[in-house]
C-alpha cells in the first residue's frame, strides 16, 4: 500500500493562480530623482545670469570695492531721466514712500544711487536730495572701476 505522489497537486507544484504575477503598483521615483537634480543643476547655473537690473553705463572712477553684507536698496536714473527702485520704474515723486516700504532697516538702509553717465546731472542730484531729505544717511554712488589702458 503505498502512496504515489508522482500526479497529484501536493509537493512541487504550484497552482496557477499563485504562479501569475499581479503588477507592480508602486511609483518608480529614480526617473523623477534624476529629473529634479538635472532641473536643480540648471536653475543653479541660470539663477546668477537672470539678476540684470536696468540697463545703465556706468561712469569709471578709482574708488575701491566696498564690501557689503547685506543687500543694499538700488536707486537708478538711466540716460532718459528714468527713476528705478531695483527694476521697478517709479516718478520722482514717488521715490522716498517706495524707499519706506521697501527699507528693512529703516533709516539705516544703505541706499546705492547708480546713475548712466549720459543721464543729466540735476535728475542724479534731485534723487539723491529727497532720499537725503528724507533722513537716509547711508547713500553712495555705483561707479565702475577705471581700466588703465
Amino acid at each position: 500500500m503505498g502512496m504515489s505522489v508522482a500526479g497529484g497537486q501536493s509537493g512541487g507544484g504550484r497552482g496557477r493562480r499563485r504562479g501569475r504575477r499581479r503588477p507592480v503598483s508602486e511609483i518608480n521615483v529614480t526617473p523623477l530623482v534624476d529629473v529634479m537634480l538635472v532641473l536643480l543643476i540648471i536653475f543653479m547655473v541660470a539663477a546668477p545670469l537672470m539678476t540684470v537690473g536696468v540697463p545703465i553705463d556706468l561712469p569709471e572712477t578709482q574708488a575701491k570695492e566696498m564690501n557689503s553684507d547685506t543687500q543694499p536698496i538700488t536707486v537708478s536714473v538711466n540716460s532718459e531721466g528714468q527713476i528705478f527702485i531695483q527694476e521697478t520704474e517709479i516718478p520722482l515723486e514717488e521715490v522716498v514712500a517706495k524707499l519706506q516700504a521697501i527699507s528693512k532697516t529703516g533709516y539705516e538702509e544703505r541706499i546705492y544711487v547708480r546713475g548712466d553717465k549720459a543721464a543729466d546731472y540735476g535728475t542724479v542730484m534731485r534723487v539723491m536730495a529727497r532720499i537725503s531729505a528724507a533722513g537716509y544717511r547711508n547713500l553712495g554712488l555705483v561707479t565702475l572701476q577705471e581700466q588703465d589702458s
